[in-house]
């Protein structure tokens, strides 16, 4: 039995817990969490006791949330979050205000709760585990379908609430009422001006900090840079008594638009799992089982009961204001129906304020606890039971393995686009190879005969390697996602910096961080834009002559209008400028044009 002193002792209990468990629980489709959790409740004092105090690792494990929600951050971006607007502040807030009510309804009247701890107990129940619901749906890879987005902004607008809740819980214990009104400003102007030093750290110091670190070249030093921002935001946060989670969250979205992003992210992603990791199994050690063994039915039922409510309610928030189908939506509430990590917090405060009882606390630990152990079961059932054909995507051998000559073009993507490039490359004999991550895609191009398609992520070196991709000339990237597009050209001008690359974008920002990664971008619906313009402008009266030269001058107008708003791109007000300036010479330059036309007829 380790010392609890011994940090190094308690390190390879916890190593060795996961590297034992975790890949068991995997095996058994179980999933990662649920081995953590396992994991966790087996080295804990409730069963072989061989870390005797789990609070002594909940500090560190807590920076495995910090991480996620810093890469949830990163991900998105100010303009992205705008645009899932209603999707987070409509269906988040409406989920949240319906299920606290029901939970805390029925805290009040049915379990004869004191109003503030009922409504403590319906805020901090109708929460969701972010990071147990992301790592679930990341495992099955769904979250970029319709359940996966909504419950990632249902997720995101929790933890954006989870901030005021645990702000709340003070006041609703009726918390320290001798602080004056100078203090609470005080405290007020400190949570402010942290935020503001975040705001414009991120905007305007971590840039140059990043640049200077990248031209060093040690990869050590970035990793210790990432960190440093990480856990720096998360610290100042914390400082202040704002949640660490928000502030690295806020640094995350903060830099979502740097060219650092990527780098960023997979510099943390290791320890982001490592820490999440450590989190599952610190929930797990804090799970107090004798309650399991003294009052199985109260635990039990109420683990049930928490389900039994979130379950139909985040069905009915799926349908109705998600506009989900009855499958996606009974996954929504599969993957949503278990406690949060956010929950813990909470109630710890709670039970330190003397809102519930200690033996209420531990109930409520264990409760969220095993309602995420349930989930991955049911989440099994539902694949099986309601839509039996959703199952892994399993890839035949042969479009796994790459085996061609040495190509001269490299396709990512065999859509709509990637076909048709690969079906004129095929009709003049040259010699290329194309990725995709779609069986189904995979086998209807193959299916025409002998088309070079194979399985496989162009963002993984690996398998642009297994493509001889530094044998080609040029790497055609067509895939429909913009983002994949961007990374993937990023990831090919990384390890091939010679290779000339072609891209797919969806629209002018696209085009411009396409070309700031050195690909030349081709806009997806441009050329076909402009030959229904030129085919509108021979049917209202011009010639055939007429039209083309219009079109000839729009296009050339606006390439040109196009690479000086690459300069200011990030600047929206100066783009708009722009754009308006671009639109009254266009005009003067047709107008000049009919003009000309007008002189040579007389």
């Amino acid at each position: 039995m380790p010392h609890e002193g011994n940090l190094l002792q308690a390190i390879v209990v916890f190593l060795l817990a996961a590297v034992l468990i975790v890949p068991l629980a995997k095996r058994l489709q179980l999933g990662a969490v649920l081995g953590y959790l396992f994991a966790g409740v087996i080295i804990g004092p409730s069963v072989l006791g061989l870390i005797g105090n789990p609070q002594s690792v909940s500090h560190i494990s807590e920076l495995g949330v910090v991480l996620l929600l810093f890469i949830i951050g990163l991900e998105l971006s100010p303009r992205r979050l705008w645009v899932m607007r209603k999707s987070v502040f409509g269906v988040g807030l409406a989920q949240v205000l319906l299920t606290a009510s029901v939970i805390g309804v029925l805290a009040l009247f049915a379990f004869g709760q004191p109003l503030n701890s009922a409504i403590v107990l319906g805020l901090g129940l109708a929460l969701s585990s972010t990071a147990f619901g992301l790592q679930s749906l990341a495992e099955r890879k769904e979250l970029t379908s319709p359940h996966g987005r909504l419950a990632f902004a249902i997720l995101l607008f929790q933890d954006i609430a989870a901030i005021p809740l645990i702000a709340l819980v003070p006041m609703l214990a009726g918390g320290d009422h001798t602080t004056s009104a100078a203090q609470d400003l005080n405290h007020g102007l400190q949570v402010l001006g942290s935020i503001a030093v975040v705001v414009v750290g991120g905007r305007y110091l971590l840039r140059p900090v990043f640049r200077i670190v990248a031209k060093t070249g040690l990869p050590e030093v970035s990793t210790a840079t990432a960190l440093l921002v990480v856990i720096g935001t998360a610290w100042l946060m914390d400082l202040v008594g704002v949640s660490m989670a928000l502030g690295a969250f806020l640094a995350g979205l903060l830099l979502a638009d740097s060219e650092y992003r990527h780098e960023l992210e997979a510099q943390i992603e290791p320890f982001k799992g490592l820490l999440l990791g450590l989190f599952f199994i610190s929930v797990g050690m804090g799970a107090n089982l004798s309650l399991l063994l003294s009052a199985p039915i109260t635990v039990l039922g109420l683990t049930l009961l928490l389900i039994g409510l979130k379950l139909p309610l985040l069905f009915v928030v799926g349908r109705l204001a998600g506009g989900l189908n009855k499958v996606s939506a009974i996954r929504l509430g599969i993957v949503l129906a278990a406690g949060g990590e956010f929950a813990f917090v909470v109630f710890k405060i709670g039970r330190d304020q003397n809102l519930f009882d200690p033996r209420l606390y531990d109930l409520l630990v264990l409760t969220i606890t095993l309602s995420m152990a349930v989930t991955p079961l049911l989440l099994l059932i539902c694949a099986k039971m309601v839509s039996p054909k959703v199952q892994p995507v399993e890839v035949p051998e042969k479009f796994r393995e790459i085996d061609t000559d040495s190509p001269r073009v490299v396709i990512a993507g065999m859509g709509r686009m990637g076909q048709i490039v690969a079906r004129i490359l095929r009709a003049q004999n040259i010699k290329f190879v194309a990725l995709d991550t779609s069986v189904e895609t995979i086998e209807l191009s193959r299916s025409f005969g002998g088309v070079p398609v194979f399985y496989g992520d162009p963002m993984r070196a690996e398998i642009l390697n297994a493509a001889k991709v530094g044998e080609a000339e040029y790497f055609v990237i067509a895939t429909d996602d913009p983002e994949t597009n961007i990374k993937t050209a990023e990831v090919v001008r990384k390890l091939y910096p010679h290779m000339k690359i072609i891209a797919r974008a969806r629209n002018r920002q696209h085009v411009h961080r396409l070309v700031d990664v050195g690909a030349e971008a081709i806009r997806e619906t441009y050329y076909s834009s402009l030959e229904m313009s030129r085919r509108t402008l021979v049917g209202l009266g011009l010639t055939q002559a007429q039209a083309d030269a219009r079109i000839k001058r729009f296009k050339h107008h606006d390439e040109q209008v196009l690479e000086a708003q690459h300069a200011v791109y990030d600047d929206m007000a100066k783009v708009l400028q722009t754009a308006q300036e671009a639109r009254a010479e266009l005009a003067r330059l047709f107008e000049s044009d009919q003009l000309e036309e007008e002189s040579r007829k007389v």
